[in-house]
């Protein structure tokens, strides 16, 4: 059975949690006492992933980091429609992309609210701006994904990409990132919420 190293605040882990919804998948959720126990720095984690983060997956003998790569492997490995990661040379191009940005430049917003709900030691104001900066550039795509006809990041159907830019779009008030000037987000977000085996977390409920 599939075996996932799970924060209930983490929006990383939320991510893995939210995919395994929608592909019904059953799971053994572990839960890690990332604050303040700071469990994911314990040598039997670090063994699991040396770079002491989560979230991490167990499917089998193959361990994951990263919760791009692990939404990559559940979507290759269990989703025989190819809806969640399109094979086509040109979707998976642009869903890579995206996975990327859910990544990096999205998680000035993990950054932020780190910095906000638990008191890491970092600059928030430049975290936040960051944020900004990145929900603008997804709410310009989205807007003009909109202009075409199109509803998703990538396709005529929700995939990773997605999936793996909601979280931290919707738990962005934690850090005191509204949503006002994003129409385009908005739009997006109700969509997202209305797709079967949604789930929610703290922080993001289930209607918009």
């Amino acid at each position: 059975m599939l075996k996932l190293h799970d924060y209930v605040l983490s929006g990383s882990c939320y991510k893995v949690r939210l995919l395994l919804g929608f592909l019904g998948l059953s799971y053994e959720r572990v839960a890690v006492d990332f604050f303040p126990g700071k469990a994911h720095k314990s040598p039997a984690y670090l063994a699991l992933n040396p770079l002491g983060q989560i979230p991490i997956l167990e499917d089998d003998d193959l361990v994951l980091r990263d919760a791009q790569a692990i939404l990559a492997h559940l979507a290759n490995a269990y989703d025989g429609s190819g809806q969640w990661l399109p094979r086509d040379a040109k979707s998976f191009g642009a869903v890579m992309m995206w996975l990327s940005f859910a990544g990096g430049e999205l998680m000035a917003i993990s950054a932020a609210r780190m910095h906000d709900m638990l008191g890491y030691d970092l600059d928030a104001d430049k975290a936040r701006a960051n944020g900004r900066a990145a929900l603008r550039i997804l709410d310009d795509h989205l807007a003009d994904r909109g202009f075409e006809g199109g509803e998703w990041i990538v396709g005529d159907a929700p995939t990773i990409a997605d999936v793996a830019c909601f979280p931290y779009v919707a738990l962005s008030h934690d850090c005191g990132i509204g949503h006002e000037d994003y129409p385009a987000i908005n739009l997006w977000q109700r969509r997202f919420r209305k797709l079967p085996g949604f789930v929610s977390m703290p922080g993001v409920p289930d209607y918009f």
